[in-house]
């Protein structure tokens, strides 16, 4: 798992957003698409044929599903999620459809459910309501949950 967090490290020191452009521009949006995508590419090495539903354990995490919901000859589009039971029934948060463009090396999350269990996600969302605002927080939930899920050693291979 060191060698994994390593190569990561190593892949993502080349993509420095905050060096590259301010927060908050489409500039610095796209720089976070591609920092999204090494990410999302260290989750799930077999991005560009994965296909079906997977399942990712890892002791001390809940389960991370991973529902591959549309593939294009350029774009695949996933759902993120854990599970969670609560009184009302089975909660999926956070709810993330997020759409990896494999030629252009990004991805972006393209939704997610605004029905937050926990409090620090109701906190990001509800800060600003601007539509690149809007896309550069569901963004920067996207890469600090794939980092987090690549710390936890998280990995879905397509098998």
């Amino acid at each position: 798992m060191r060698l994994c967090y390593i190569q990561t490290m190593l892949l993502d020191s080349r993509i420095v957003p905050e060096t590259i452009a301010k927060p908050r521009t489409f500039v610095g949006l796209m720089a976070l698409y591609e920092s999204n995508y090494v990410r999302l590419l260290h989750l799930l090495p077999d991005l560009a044929t994965i296909d079906g539903c997977h399942r990712s354990r890892v002791a001390g995490d809940c389960d991370l599903h991973v529902d591959v919901l549309d593939r294009g000859p350029y774009t695949v589009t996933l759902s993120l999620t854990y599970y969670f039971e609560t009184e009302q029934g089975r909660v999926a948060d956070p709810d993330m459809r997020v759409r990896a463009y494999l030629d252009g090396k990004l991805a972006e999350s393209m939704r997610v459910s605004g029905n937050h269990q926990h409090a620090e996600l109701k906190r990001l969302f509800s800060a600003h309501s601007q539509e690149l605002d809007a896309r550069w927080r569901r963004n920067m939930v996207l890469n600090k949950w794939l980092e987090y899920l690549t710390d936890q050693g998280h990995l879905v291979l397509d098998r």
